[in-house]
């Protein structure tokens, strides 16, 4: 096993979560930038933050890093990195995506351009060839350059992370999986407590927090790029994580997860959607609207991506739609209610301030984590 520098990205305003994540799972967290983190691991690491971690986006290696403020710097850096400790003489190398923060080289397609031919050139003289089959397995790389400085790295995973591969249909404007994932995580609530979504779309609250309950690794049952290297990670070492996350699960367990939509088309979707997941056993979907969300139950959470006026017709139901949860929240009794929306009057509509109030981008969206947290229930008597 060698020592592997692994780099994580997530959601901006999130690293705190992956942190944990990633401390939880036995590694050493090297550093926390906007957006990343950087931890040290092995091949074996790699199998288990790919198969466990549900708030990362992907797991790179990181193959070097150089200064550069000229594209004729940018190749040369690129030239003299170690590429053939990762790639084979068949193999399909490209990079798949440059992304540029206060650099002077920042034109995404130049850069992947410049550093394509800096690769090959360093591997023909490494193989002594003139031409590349290309036809093995893949090599997708990822550049950052931040501030002039570049990062190399190679993407293990493929497809991002917060595909898990239950959600074959979606509603129209889904939170993402890892997303939703890491604002649950943000909360007190564990499975043992009650949760409702009272605008669950295509279920992808409910289902990651059944997932989290059950003990449900989110990538146990997905493909990854890093899975064709069997030079570097032998299959033994995916064989050994899937069968880890499989020891975990627990689907006996007692849980109140709930998940509402006003839209009969997508409870079947969500409804199916969990049953991809494995879940449907742990969550029970209705066709109800906002105006009919209670409990008798006290100590419960509401955990919700609510409309915010994506289309402007829709912005003109807004306010009445906040009123509404506003008042239904109050209305139940030592509940916590957390609320990620776009809509800039959502606390001042529903009439409620929130104790904290987390910005955290979804992709380009600024958006905020509204925290209205309840208090505890009293602890329960444990009894010989």
């Amino acid at each position: 096993m060698r020592k592997l520098e692994l780099i994580a990205p997530c959601h901006f305003g999130l690293e705190a979560v992956l942190k944990r994540e990633i401390t939880d799972l036995g590694y050493d967290v090297e550093q926390v930038e906007d957006g990343r983190l950087t931890f040290i691991g092995d091949e074996e690491a790699v199998c288990r933050a790919n198969v466990f971690l549900r708030s990362a986006e992907r797991i790179l290696i990181k193959v070097g890093s150089f200064h550069a403020e000229t594209y004729e710097e940018l190749f040369q850096g690129t030239k003299v990195l170690a590429l053939e400790e990762f790639i084979p003489k068949d193999g399909k190398f490209w990079v798949t995506k440059a992304a540029s923060v206060k650099s002077k080289l920042f034109s995404p397609s130049d850069i992947q351009s410049v550093m394509k031919k800096a690769m090959v050139e360093h591997l023909k003289e490494v193989y002594k060839v003139n031409w590349f089959q290309e036809d093995g397995a893949p090599f997708p790389f990822r550049v950052f350059l931040m501030k002039d400085e570049v990062t190399v790295a190679l993407d293990t995973t493929g497809e991002s992370l917060h595909k898990r591969g239950y959600r074959k249909l979606t509603a129209k404007a889904p939170i993402a999986e890892n997303l939703a994932a890491s604002l649950i995580m943000l909360t007190p609530w564990k499975g043992d407590r009650i949760l409702i979504d009272p605008f669950c779309g295509s279920g992808t609250f409910p289902i990651e927090a059944a997932m989290m309950a059950a003990g449900i690794a989110p990538g146990m049952n997905r493909e990854f790029t890093a899975e064709k290297w069997n030079h570097l990670i032998p299959s033994k070492e995916w064989y050994d994580a899937v069968d880890e996350a499989r020891e975990q699960i627990n689907l006996k367990i007692d849980t109140d997860i709930q998940g509402y939509d006003i839209d009969e088309k997508m409870v079947a979707i969500a409804r199916e959607n969990a049953k991809l997941a494995g879940v449907d056993s742990l969550i029970h979907f209705q066709k109800r609207g906002i105006d009919q969300l209670s409990h008798s139950k006290k100590y419960g959470f509401v955990i919700t991506n609510p409309p915010y006026g994506e289309r402007i017709e829709e912005k003109k139901n807004l306010p009445a739609l906040y009123r509404m949860i506003g008042e239904k929240f109050q209305a139940l009794d030592s509940w916590s209610l957390y609320l990620i929306t776009a809509y800039d009057k959502a606390q001042e509509d529903m009439g409620l301030k929130a104790a904290k109030n987390r910005k955290i981008y979804n992709g380009m969206m600024k958006t905020y984590f509204y925290q209205f947290p309840g208090p505890k229930p009293p602890r329960r008597n444990v009894q010989d």
